[in-house]
């Protein structure tokens, strides 16, 4: 088994059309993921990590009720068992529903999607990987303070089809590549830490690696851990804020992309991740930031993490506008949730792997560009201080009050960027946050990033999101340094 040698999902397909009985709705989900990992630390080659992930995903809806079966056997018998299951739970679920069955996909629809790969992943072979990592390891340790040094790739092919009983067809694939520097310096007790990734990951092949200017990366890293080391802790203090992309990355997805799940907003994930500060009645009035914040969902930006053409129910992906001019106008929910809630949703109910069912997902969650240059956001700050890349995370379960921490900051004095600081930090609450939005970057200083390990669900499902943004300057925002006072 290579990454190059995809799985046939078409004789699954046939055999399953063969055997499925007569029920109310019936469809299926195959999917078939190859992953690669390769990666070297303090110069020493890690084990390459390669995974295949093959099954399928029998949905029913007989009787009232709905019921889910999943099988990595392919086989007539193994999926003719699946469909028992999905049977037996539906007939089980029917007596206990909450909401009538929604249609199990689109009806008559044949198309295919795939993530363009100018440079496939196997146009280099695994040594010749191995090479690169090597050399942009060695160059990240600049100095004996570096006592921690890495660089790795990371790679995902995915296919899928899905099919149902109203003769849709929809095949997808998708190419995933997420490069990953770390350097750690330390002197004394002080330990600092610079990455650059993961949070660059997205949708092609080694072209992305030119795209990123991976090379020139490693002295970039291993200087500022170094710096770091040398400077003040970020004093604590009310002032406005910068957020670079890579912190903005982190800000859209746990304070506006996930109170936006419809699934969450009626209660689902309560018991697990939480629930959200945002009510049904909300949408279409509540002012959820300044009129500078306007937030799309778009799964149809080449490149982005988790852009895709169908959603795993089997909905056209389009562009829409959660937050215009301030005010939510739409959430993140999928055909299902929309059905239940009365609401207004995007096609967003994603599965991480075959044998979980969709559920609402964030994808391509992104904060449209404004007017002003980084430069003007600077000059627009008296005092201050600008902050990039997440190091720490906390938020409280209605994703309404947060704290996060950052592995760099500088001090902005009188319009001008005055030095490094340390250890940085800032808190604030989502209703009020975005409304202290007073700039927003242009399209020149727009970051395409992304999540790539969003955890929900019971069971877990893990995925992958993507995230746009401007840097974004703040008002008035609550920062502190290490000692988090």
């Amino acid at each position: 088994m290579t990454p190059g040698t995809p799985t046939d999902l078409e004789a699954p397909a046939r055999r399953f059309r063969e055997l499925v009985p007569a029920v109310d709705d019936w469809s299926l989900r195959l999917s078939d993921v190859v992953s690669e990992t390769l990666s070297v630390r303090r110069d020493v080659v890690e084990p390459v990590q390669l995974a295949r992930d093959t099954g399928a995903m029998i949905t029913v809806s007989e009787g009232g009720g709905v019921g889910y079966g999943a099988t990595s056997d392919l086989s007539r018998a193994g999926l003719a068992a699946a469909l028992e299951r999905a049977r037996e739970w539906a007939r089980r679920s029917a007596p206990l529903r909450l909401f009538p069955p929604t249609a199990l996909g689109p009806a008559g629809t044949r198309d295919e999607w795939r993530a363009p790969a100018r440079r496939p992943w196997t146009e280099l072979d695994t040594p010749a990987k191995l090479q690169l990592l090597r050399e942009l390891a060695r160059r990240m340790k600049v100095h004996e303070d570096i006592v921690d040094w890495s660089a790795s790739l990371g790679f995902q092919r995915r296919q899928t089809l899905l099919v149902n009983a109203q003769g849709a067809a929809i095949r997808q694939a998708q190419h995933i590549l997420v490069p990953q520097l770390r350097a750690v310096a330390n002197r004394g007790g002080e330990t600092q830490v610079r990455s650059f990734g993961p949070d660059r990951g997205g949708q092609g092949g080694l072209e992305r690696l030119d795209m990123l200017d991976l090379d020139a990366q490693p002295e970039r890293v291993a200087g500022d851990a170094l710096a770091l080391l040398d400077a003040p802790d970020c004093p604590a203090a009310t002032m406005d804020l910068i957020l670079m992309p890579g912190q903005m990355t982190l800000q859209i997805h746990e304070s506006i992309g996930h109170p936006l799940e419809l699934d969450r907003i009626l209660g689902d994930e309560r018991n697990y991740a939480g629930t959200s500060f945002v009510t049904p009645e909300m949408f279409g009035t509540y002012r959820y930031g300044s009129e500078l914040l306007n937030v799309s969902f778009d799964p149809g930006v080449a490149g982005e993490l988790a852009s895709f053409g169908y959603d795993d129910e089997g909905t056209r992906a389009e562009r829409q506008w959660l937050i215009r001019d301030g005010v939510l106008l739409r959430g993140l929910g999928g055909a299902t949730s929309q059905g239940r809630s009365g609401l207004p949703g995007v096609a967003c109910a994603r599965a991480s792997s075959w044998n979980r069912p969709p559920i609402d997902r964030m994808a391509n969650l992104n904060l449209e560009p404004g007017q002003s240059s980084l430069e003007d956001l600077v000059r627009g700050v008296e005092h201050g201080g600008l902050m990039d890349t997440n190091r720490s995370w906390s938020i409280d379960d209605s994703r309404n009050k947060f704290q996060f921490g950052c592995e760099l900051g500088w001090r902005i004095e009188q319009g001008e960027l005055r030095g490094l600081v340390r250890n940085p930090g800032y808190r604030g609450i989502s209703s009020a946050f975005w409304r202290s939005l007073a700039g927003v970057g242009n399209r020149d200083s727009l970051g395409v990033m992304g999540v790539g390990t969003c955890g929900k669900g019971e069971p877990n499902q893990m995925i992958a999101v993507g995230h746009a943004s401007p840097p974004c300057l703040f008002r008035g925002v609550s920062v502190f340094g290490g000692s988090g006072s």
